[in-house]
């Protein structure tokens, strides 16, 4: 297991540090949100490829530390070698006797982390940050939003998740059913629809994307936009859309090895005859943090999304509203 103590990512076309764990060793060399990232280990991070970077570092090889180029929001660039906290996990995990409740604590602290928040500023607003696309979460979304005037959808960060949840948190929001688009598989398309709710929202919606909004977040947000049901404002999303299916596996006739695999199957046509892999979904309204929102903690994008539903916010109170929670070491 391994930390590098801070956390970077695209925004529009340039790479910065969004967040810095407190007392890392990157919070100990001075690395700070808002600073420009211009190398990692000698490579110029680009949007079109950022994802093999955070595969190679977090995934296939991460690494003992990184040699940051960086440039501050005042200009200064600088050169750092940070240090990753590394941990040895077991290989095999030991699930007899009470161990099995050390797997029940580590899967109640991740449902913490992808439990839906919530912020309201009286009936007039109700924003919503949905980490994932989960359908026992998204359920209880739908049975609050007609309590309220006008709803933001925040899914900045959101990997996207179940088709199933897509399709009932998208039905909660029209009177009748919608079309998602074609999954397009390599022999056969099948539509997707709505699921058809009897309780829907009428209120005005906008949503909210990044670069980090993939998979299902990137398909509401887009229904949303060629419905003209709401408004999308932020970021580009990743454009990571392509459909894939779980399998699980098993080996030995005792005590077996579960192991599983996500298989991609099929791309996503929308309505428009257009697929949003490599491509995304671009904003009607395009709003990115500048380097002195990201070192000050100001959140312009929530701040005009709630403006453009008569709600006063400033940059200041919205960073402010879903504070950041950094995994346990």
């Amino acid at each position: 297991m391994h930390d590098y103590g801070f956390q970077m990512q695209m925004i529009g076309d340039h790479c910065y540090v969004v967040r810095v764990r407190p007392g890392s060793d990157a919070e100990a060399k001075g690395v700070r949100a808002g600073d420009e990232v211009l190398g990692v280990n000698n490579y110029p991070p680009a949007r079109q490829d950022f994802w093999k970077m955070e595969y190679v570092y977090n995934i296939l090889r991460p690494q003992p530390g990184l040699n940051l180029d960086l440039r501050s929001p005042s200009g200064e660039r600088r050169q750092l070698l940070v240090n990753a906290k590394m941990r040895d996990l077991p290989h095999v995990r030991d699930l007899t006797g009470s161990r099995i409740f050390d797997v029940v604590r580590d899967m109640e602290n991740e449902e913490h982390f992808m439990r839906v928040r919530y912020v309201e500023r009286g009936r007039d607003l109700l924003i919503v940050k949905l980490p994932q696309f989960l359908s026992w979460e998204v359920e209880p979304v739908i049975g609050k939003l007609p309590n309220y005037n006008a709803v933001v959808f925040d899914l900045r960060g959101n990997p996207g998740g179940a088709e199933e949840a897509l399709r009932i948190l998208l039905g909660g929001l029209f009177e009748s059913k919608v079309k998602i688009g074609d999954r397009v598989g390599r022999n056969a398309s099948k539509v997707v629809e709505t699921e058809t709710r009897h309780h829907v929202f009428s209120g005005k919606v906008v949503v909210l994307v990044d670069s980090n909004s993939a998979s299902a977040s990137e398909l509401f947000a887009r229904v949303i936009q060629l419905e003209k049901r709401g408004l999308i404002v932020g970021d580009r999303s990743s454009g990571k859309v392509m459909a894939a299916k779980e399998y699980s596996y098993k080996v030995g006739a005792g005590p077996v090895l579960l192991y599983g695999a996500s298989i991609t199957e099929a791309d996503l046509r929308m309505t428009d005859g257009q697929s949003l892999e490599h491509t995304g979904v671009t904003p009607d309204k395009i709003v990115l943090p500048t380097a002195a929102d990201l070192a000050s903690g100001r959140d312009p994008a929530l701040a005009q999304a709630a403006e453009m539903l008569n709600v006063k916010m400033t940059p200041e109170e919205a960073g402010a509203l879903f504070p950041y929670e950094w995994r346990k070491d």
